[in-house]
């Protein structure tokens, strides 16, 4: 598989049970569907975002991101509290977070949770 930021290669890593692409260049990652949200749940699991954060912002330039499973285009999904893009795939619904992105989605806050969601 074809890192859809960069085109290097990606490399399979594992934490516990969960396989997930990361870019041997940039240090993206791709997740098949609902992975994110699994490793999210799991203690310790922000080890896999090991790549270089600084290059995150000069990724998010980049207007037109293909699917590495099924060359679909993407669409941007913002997180608007954590200012994170994640590119989603609408055929597959795998999901690509540049470096430094799952760690940063894993670090929100209680505080951010709530204010993302106040009482009614």
């Amino acid at each position: 598989m074809e890192c859809p930021k960069c085109d290097a290669l990606m490399e399979v890593v594992r934490f516990e049970e969960i396989e997930v692409d990361r870019c041997v260049r940039c240090g993206g990652l791709w997740f098949d569907r609902l992975e994110d949200e699994d490793l999210n749940r799991l203690t310790g699991s922000e080890a896999i975002d090991s790549g270089p954060a600084w290059m995150a912002s000069m990724h998010d330039a980049q207007e037109k991101v293909f699917c590495p499973v099924d060359g679909a285009l993407m669409v941007r999904m913002v997180d608007a509290a954590q200012q994170i893009w994640v590119e989603s795939c609408p055929v597959c619904h795998g999901r690509f977070f540049d470096a430094g992105e799952f760690t940063d989605l894993k670090d929100r806050t209680l505080s951010e949770v709530l204010r993302r969601h106040p009482r009614d």
